[in-house]
């Protein structure tokens, strides 16, 4: 599990095919420390298995299905790529509860830089979109935001110095595609609103009638 702060930047040193899916090695330095393999980091939002390391990088291995189901499997050689450590116990939970399981990939659709802050608005499937609320949070190549709006094609956020400073946000642009890995809160009262066998108590249907007028389903 991960908070989607943010520890480093890193930068892809090389990507090399190995059976279905690829060996990706990645230049870090915060995120080395007290890690072995078998290590849980996530690279832009995806949570991979550290396979090797050495005092300035670590390696990982993404699936096929990894891959054909995020941003990896567009990564190349030289890519600057967020990177957080898996959670600690007794560490503070600074952003939000991130699993590093992606659900699906958006599309930078517009960006307008201001004095201090930046404007991001995200184009996102249907199905993932239902989970995205206002002043809800999500996870943008692993980066823990607040989402400032919502309407039938996406989200828009609001970036700031901080944000735009330690991650890779910076250098996006119009067109541009990010993993989106959407608040699993909202799934487990989705999952428990449709009740076994689709019954609800009327508590339930009161509690969704609620959940819907607050903007959450």
């Amino acid at each position: 599990m991960f908070t989607g702060l943010i520890e480093e930047t890193g930068i892809i040193k090389s990507i090399i095919k190995s059976g279905d899916g690829v060996e990706i090695t990645v230049t870090a330095s915060r995120v080395l420390d007290n890690t072995s393999r078998g290590d849980s980091i996530a690279v832009n939002g995806a949570c991979l298995t550290v396979t090797g390391l050495s005092d300035e990088w670590f390696s990982v291995f993404a699936s096929k299905i990894t891959c054909d189901l995020t941003t990896v499997g567009s990564m190349k050689q030289g890519d600057v790529v967020n990177l957080e450590r898996a959670l600690a116990l007794g560490a503070r939970m600074g952003g939000h509860i991130v699993q590093g399981h992606v659900d699906s990939v958006g599309t930078i659709e517009y960006i307008r830089k201001g004095e201090k802050g930046i404007d991001i608005t995200v184009s996102l499937d249907e199905g993932s979109m239902r989970y995205v609320v206002p002043k809800g949070s999500v996870a943008v190549d692993g980066i823990s935001l607040t989402v400032v709006s919502v309407d039938s094609r996406g989200f828009g956020l609001y970036l700031i110095p901080e944000t735009i400073e330690n991650t890779t946000l910076k250098r996006k642009k119009a067109g541009d595609t990010v993993n989106i890995e959407t608040d699993i809160l909202a799934k487990y009262v989705e999952r428990l609103l449709e009740g076994k066998d689709n019954r609800q108590s009327p508590d339930d249907a009161k509690l969704k009638a609620k959940l819907m007028e607050e903007g959450f389903m």
